[in-house]
């Protein structure tokens, strides 16, 4: 289920939204919240993190200068959960744009009046780019630009100085700033398996395990090595 919190202060549009995103799919289920203090506690009280936000800058129509839906944007960033996760913002105010993309690394705005069609085909370029809906994936920062990698091209992910490399079946992704720990947090843990302090694998990428010599060989030919602490881990997460 891909879930997606919608903060809008106005009770149709919020309504009309809610509407418009879950007509998309059966597999998107929306939180629509009107004001600050319901989205704080729907964040909290999330048992599963939300996969994209959709918010409204001005939560005030009274006051044109109001611009709370940044604020709990901001808030949202200072999760480590969601440092990655799509924001899109929805504005009026079309000076806030840049402001947004700066401080906040929004995905995109959307300005005022909005249509139907124009909401569905964002939230398709942000959860579905690929039309492949029920494919996990993360999203990852590198430049100040989004990159959704699917989790079946990860192979592999190893730490290197200040950042992480990520071994895709077509390339690899050096992405600085960003460590292992943040990045498995991020990721579906029944797929993916820390086997070293710098080395994390994709169980569906292993070719075969040697525990003698502590060495995983990959379908694509690399071999990882399986640290010290890491091989009762290793052994039981591969062989129960």
């Amino acid at each position: 289920m891909t879930r997606i919190l919608v903060l809008e202060d106005n009770k149709d549009s919020l309504k009309a939204l809610q509407i418009m995103i879950e007509k998309i799919s059966a597999d998107i289920y929306v939180t629509p919240v009107g004001d600050l203090c319901e989205a704080e506690k729907a964040l909290e009280a999330a048992n599963e993190p939300f996969h994209a936000f959709l918010l409204d800058i001005n939560l005030n129509e009274a006051d044109t200068e109001d611009i709370s839906g940044l604020d709990f944007a901001m808030r949202i960033r200072s999760m480590r959960q969601y440092a990655f996760t799509p924001i899109v913002m929805i504005t009026s105010l079309a000076n806030l744009e840049l402001r947004a993309y700066r401080e906040l690394h929004c995905y995109q705005y959307i300005v005022k009046p909005y249509q139907e069609e124009e909401i569905q085909k964002l939230i398709r370029k942000v959860l579905f780019q690929t039309g492949e809906a029920s494919e996990p994936f993360v999203l990852v920062k590198k430049e100040g630009i989004n990159y959704k990698l699917l989790c079946k091209d990860m192979i592999a992910v190893k730490a290197i100085p200040r950042g992480v490399d990520i071994v895709l079946t077509k390339e690899t992704m050096s992405v600085h700033y960003l460590t292992i720990k943040q990045l498995l947090e991020k990721l579906p843990q029944e797929l993916f398996l820390q086997c070293h302090r710098m080395f994390v694998v994709n169980r569906d990428h292993i070719e075969y395990v040697d525990m003698v010599n502590g060495i995983i060989h990959m379908k694509n030919g690399m071999e990882t090595e399986i640290g010290v602490t890491y091989k009762a881990k290793v052994k039981e997460a591969l062989h129960g």
